[in-house]
């Protein structure tokens, strides 16, 4: 089936997935992700991106972020990929694109998944065996979020922010998230959503975005009707 068109709404939170081209490497040596991130900063800084959560892998990039206004997202990623591609193309003596043709974005209900997908994309390289904790990975936004450490690029949600009342018993609360790792169903319900364009929400939050979109937000039922039901 065919993913559904993308829908961006200003002030709802996406998850958005960019893969390398024929799923290539994206980075080539250490120095091209403070540089992906540097560009990432401004390019979301100019067009309207709070950028929330991220995790910078070998062949793609996860990020949670909010836009704006409908054009922030498709505006900053067209920035970052183009002075990003200049850099790669010419450090690295190749030509043509980098970027998988499309990037997949799905609109969020924040108030009963934003943490989750949180942890979603910062345990992306504990799911892909590099690390065994995310602690040890260096390209997220784990490190801010659990630990404090500065990050031009991130901008605290108000869920965050509303673990605790201070910086440290936010980063405390958001630590003990990671005690357990995901379920294999949310696992797919994230990424079913992702990779076709469904809203990732509560039913009551379905609805209504359906109604706002005029479209399908989730997928049909399963199966055909039995003959008499209605």
């Amino acid at each position: 089936m065919a993913r559904l068109p993308r829908f961006f709404a200003p002030g709802y939170p996406l998850h958005v997935i960019q893969r390398g081209n024929n799923r290539g490497a994206l980075f080539f040596k250490k120095s091209d992700y403070p540089l992906y991130l540097e560009f990432l900063t401004e390019a979301a800084t100019r067009y309207g991106c709070a950028i929330h959560s991220y995790v910078l892998m070998t062949n793609h990039v996860h990020l949670l972020l909010t836009p704006d206004q409908p054009e922030s997202l498709p505006k900053t990623l067209q920035s970052l990929g183009r002075r990003y591609v200049q850099h790669v193309n010419a450090s690295h003596q190749r030509t043509g694109t980098l970027w998988e043709g499309r990037y997949r974005a799905t609109l969020i209900d924040g108030d009963s998944y934003f943490l989750t997908c949180c942890r979603y994309i910062e345990l992306n390289p504990v799911r892909a065996d590099m690390v065994v904790h995310p602690r040890e990975y260096l390209w997220s936004s784990y490190h801010a979020h659990a630990n404090g450490k500065r990050d031009p690029l991130l901008t605290p949600h108000a869920l965050y922010r509303g673990l605790g009342r201070t910086a440290v018993e936010r980063q405390k609360a958001y630590r003990a998230l990671f005690r357990h790792h995901l379920s294999g169903e949310t696992l797919e319900e994230i990424r079913e959503a992702t990779n076709k364009a469904w809203v990732l929400g509560s039913d009551r939050f379905k609805t209504r975005l359906a109604k706002k979109m005029n479209r399908r937000v989730s997928p049909l039922p399963r199966g055909r009707p039995r003959l008499g039901s209605e």
